[in-house]
């Protein structure tokens, strides 16, 4: 058997909310064909919910801002409650998580209270699923644990890791920059998941990390390997062998085609739209009138003018709410 990692992020730009990387861990025969395999899987279970979309695909093919989470939900959920780490209590119950704490605990997210922001409790509080029922979520879930074992393939685990305001910051101030942190945390969450099989050959795909195009140096200090081959170095691929380890590493533009990068992708963004909407429950509870944000630059700066009042009355630490670029 091979382990196929897939691995992306949502939030990597915005100033306001967390960043958020995934990844996503597969087993099958072999990588040979592995992608076309994955897809025609993901294909089968959406035509057998009565979907024309196959259940995992890029984040951004299946959401749109205002066009609402269904989608997304489904398949991060579905996949989760799909997953071989899921215990069997949870599998008992249709493994669906209940609300945003046992999100957090299902994806191993690591919750500080040192660098937790204000929003927070709301985050952990809110009740899931927030834009499909329970009921149809358990049995596409029953589909998934039909149909993954018909094809030789198995979901291993689903995972994130999640860095608020403050925590960002305060890797920038040891001397990383904004891509270091993405691709840090890439990596150690990959050779976290590596550990699972670790007496089988891994494949690991990465979505490219903007504009960087090499990467061994720091594929050898996260996979802890003394000898890392460069494959291939271009404009849209760069690849990487840790032969005592039997690692193949990618990083190829576009690599959200492939199913594991699709669902990490999804993950990482259904993580973050829950996190930004308890950001905003919370400020407008606050400041009723207050127009929510997403967090991204422009809008970052008009949503941060237009809260000076309330952020000021409640004496928030700049660095807890704004992401340093």
């Amino acid at each position: 058997m091979t382990l196929l990692i897939g691995t992306d992020e949502a939030g990597y730009g915005p100033n306001l909310g967390p960043l958020v990387v995934a990844a996503s861990a597969w087993r099958l025969p072999d990588a040979d064909k592995a992608a076309d395999r994955l897809a025609r899987m993901a294909a089968e279970i959406g035509a057998a919910a009565g979907s024309r979309q196959p259940l995992w695909a890029d984040s951004k093919q299946l959401y749109k801002p205002g066009s609402g989470l269904g989608a997304i939900e489904r398949g991060v959920l579905a996949a989760l409650a799909s997953t071989a780490l899921a215990s069997s209590a949870q599998q008992a119950s249709g493994g669906i998580p209940s609300d945003g704490a046992a999100l957090s605990e299902r994806l191993g997210i690591d919750n500080p209270v040192a660098t937790a922001p204000v929003e927070w409790p709301r985050f952990m509080a809110m009740t899931i699923p927030v834009a499909t029922s329970a009921e149809s979520l358990v049995a596409l879930a029953n589909s998934v644990a039909t149909i993954l074992p018909s094809q030789e393939i198995q979901l291993v685990a689903v995972a994130c890791r999640l860095f608020h305001p403050a925590a960002f910051n305060a890797l920038l101030d040891t001397g990383l920059n904004k891509s270091d942190i993405l691709s840090k945390t890439t990596l150690e969450l990959a050779a976290d998941l590596r550990a699972l099989a670790p007496g089988e050959p891994a494949v690991v795909w990465c979505d490219r990390h903007g504009g960087r195009k090499s990467y061994a140096a720091l594929v050898g200090r996260h996979f802890a390997a003394p000898l890392v081959r460069t494959l291939v170095e271009t404009a849209a691929s760069s690849a990487y062998e840790i032969p005592a380890a039997e690692v193949r590493v990618e990083f190829t533009v576009g690599g959200e085609a492939r199913v594991p990068v699709a669902l990490a992708s999804m993950t990482a963004k259904y993580v973050r739209e829950l996190a930004m909407a308890a950001f905003n429950a919370h400020w407008t509870t606050l400041e009723p009138g207050l127009r929510p944000t997403a967090g991204y630059p422009v809008d970052a700066r008009r949503w941060r003018e237009a809260a000076a009042a309330i952020l000021a009355r409640s004496a928030i630490p700049p660095d807890t709410l704004w992401r340093r670029a």
